[in-house]
């Protein structure tokens, strides 16, 4: 996918459609209310399917099962990462400290987390609408498109975005709509324990024991985001998310049964494709992000993704919540940059060491399709 400065510049006008879109403070969801039967203009993106083909049926990313005993799960993590950045982990419920008395392995959970998002962006405008802003010194905030501003073409998409860590406000809980504070809240306490050993899995496939990324703070940093794709009336027209990788270190993705989610994937002749991400039951999707793209010194690739509209007859929404992992420590004097475990005469460095505040200060600088995160710290 070409970086963003190769598109075209934003239209003249633009800047007034977007101020009355968000002056309505209904989102996207607000426009399926009103009967759009168009794709309005700030959301078209010029051909946004064309070029890079779909994989042929069949193909899908690994799975993970976290059942196995440690050494297999570990190896099939590590390929898995190495090859594709991307797999589906299945029987979780083992990494909880206390499984889940429910008889289903704890699939419930995110199902309830699930049904809880989709209702909050169901509520009447008028109780959506004091939850919708860009601020994030609150914790919680509800908004279209964290680049709206940055992007030449917004998606189709609102999100509810929730601060979980480093540092976590004592009334957070209270500052998260009550239709589902409490089941996103106990989705993250299980969600993070899947990451937790995840994480355990991957450092051993580095050959850095199983604590190495836990000790680097890599879970200590959390976002939530929690998505609602409202059905598209010109699905052709517009994106769920345009291609992007993620910035942090570790996603733990929950999607409901409705699909979308593609992850561009290369073959042993070079060639690249889109493969369907089809939703598993009792799975859920993780993800390596740049960080680790980083602190792997490449071993492990941060992978383009996005999210495609209305791949269902149905004329359903589509919801899913990411909880993003980075490292929690983050001071002027703590820097990032390959592991030292991984450095060595033969292996030099492939990027420069930075802070936590540089990292995220270029993230939030660009829009979210922009490869310009990596290169910027490449040595």
């Amino acid at each position: 996918m070409m970086a963003s400065a190769s598109l075209p510049a934003p239209a003249p006008g633009r800047a007034e459609l977007l101020k009355a879109f968000e002056d309505s403070r209904t989102g996207v969801r607000g426009l399926v209310e009103s009967g759009v039967s168009s794709v309005p203009e700030i959301f078209r993106h010029p051909d946004p399917y064309a070029s890079i083909p779909l994989a042929p049926p069949g193909v899908s990313i690994p799975v993970v099962d976290l059942s196995l005993p440690f050494p297999a799960a570990a190896a099939a993590a590590a390929e898995a990462a190495r090859t594709w950045g991307f797999f589906h982990l299945v029987n979780y419920h083992h990494a909880l400290p206390h499984p889940p008395a429910d008889g289903g392995g704890g699939g419930d959970y995110p199902t309830r987390a699930l049904a809880a998002v989709r209702a909050f962006n169901e509520l009447p405008p008028a109780e959506r609408t004091p939850h919708y802003g860009r601020a994030v010194d609150g914790g919680v905030n509800y908004s279209t498109n964290v680049d709206l501003y940055n992007s030449p073409a917004a998606s189709w998409r609102d999100t509810i975005q929730i601060m979980l860590g480093p540092s976590r406000r004592p009334d957070l809980a209270t500052r998260i709509p009550g239709i589902c504070s409490a089941e996103v809240l106990e989705w993250e306490a299980r969600a993070t324990a899947a990451a937790r050993a995840v994480m355990g899995l991957l450092s051993e496939g580095l050959g850095l024991g199983p604590a190495a990324l836990e000790e680097a703070s890599c879970l200590e940093g959390k976002v939530m985001a929690c998505h609602y794709y409202p059905h598209c009336p010109e699905p052709e027209r517009t994106m769920g998310i345009v291609p992007h990788t993620d910035p942090g270190v570790l996603t733990v993705l929950a999607q409901d049964e409705i699909g979308g989610l593609q992850v561009k994937h290369q073959d042993e002749a070079g060639r690249s494709c889109w493969v369907d991400v089809k939703p598993v039951p009792g799975a859920l999707v993780i993800n390596v992000g740049d960080l680790l793209q980083i602190m792997s010194n490449d071993k492990y690739p941060s992978v383009e993704h996005r999210v495609t509209m209305n791949t269902n007859t149905r004329e359903e929404p589509r919801v899913s919540i990411a909880i993003f992992f980075s490292p929690g420590k983050r001071g002027d004097s703590v820097f990032y940059g390959p592991l030292p475990g991984l450095v060595s005469s033969e292996n030099p460095p492939r990027y420069r060491n930075f802070t936590m505040g540089e990292f995220f200060g270029t993230f939030f600088s660009r829009d979210l399709s922009s490869k310009a995160l990596i290169d910027h710290f490449k040595l």
